[in-house]
């Protein structure tokens, strides 16, 4: 699984981006949302997912995490795929639709191509419970500068199926009861005493 690529990129359109990676050229689908991020820059790091299947190997291209965790969600509820959920983050931005899923605003939804009353409903009624415990405005809680150990722990706790807010939230409190604490390992077994 290729979890990021980083280097110069060498072709931009608002749908693909060519991330040329010590002379190896990653092409990746992305959206308008991590276009916008990445239009300014002559470099830098994308997420990827590698979606497979029988006619096709295809990289998509994230921004942020939050976004590609969105993607990720959106291609779990049966009848969208990779590039409706990439069409969905090209109309609306990620808390845009996660703010329209949890309180079911199926219009809204509908809005975007591709998506009809039966899918908007689907996607309210499999995701509503899993969006409604993150934060919607923000793809991180507000105050939480991280180090890198910080970061490395709750990503840690996110590959364990933790989401994103409550892992931050782990990590932010044990990091306040022991500043001082810089164990890897330590800050992990207290945040996932926490949860």
């Amino acid at each position: 699984m290729i979890a990021f690529v980083k280097g110069h990129f060498a072709i931009k359109t608002p749908a693909r981006v060519v991330v040329d990676v010590n002379g190896v050229g990653y092409e990746l689908n992305i959206s308008l949302n991590t276009y916008s991020a990445i239009s300014q820059k002559d470099s830098g790091q994308l997420f990827t997912y590698l979606h497979i299947t029988e006619n096709a190997h295809s990289l998509f291209g994230f921004a942020d995490l939050a976004e590609k965790e969105l993607f990720l969600q959106l291609i779990s509820v049966s009848g969208v795929g990779a590039s409706t959920a990439r069409m969905m983050l090209s109309g609306m931005k990620p808390e845009e639709i996660a703010r329209a899923i949890v309180q079911g605003n199926t219009r809204q939804l509908e809005s975007i191509k591709g998506i009809g009353r039966k899918s908007a409903e689907r996607l309210i009624v499999e995701l509503r419970d899993k969006l409604g415990k993150q934060s919607l405005e923000e793809n991180h809680l507000p105050g939480f500068t991280a180090s890198q150990t910080d970061t490395d722990a709750v990503n840690a706790l996110i590959s364990l199926g933790i989401g994103r807010v409550m892992a931050e939230q782990a990590v932010k409190k044990v990091m306040k009861a022991a500043p001082e604490n810089d164990s890897l390992e330590d800050i992990i077994k207290q945040a996932l005493k926490n949860l």
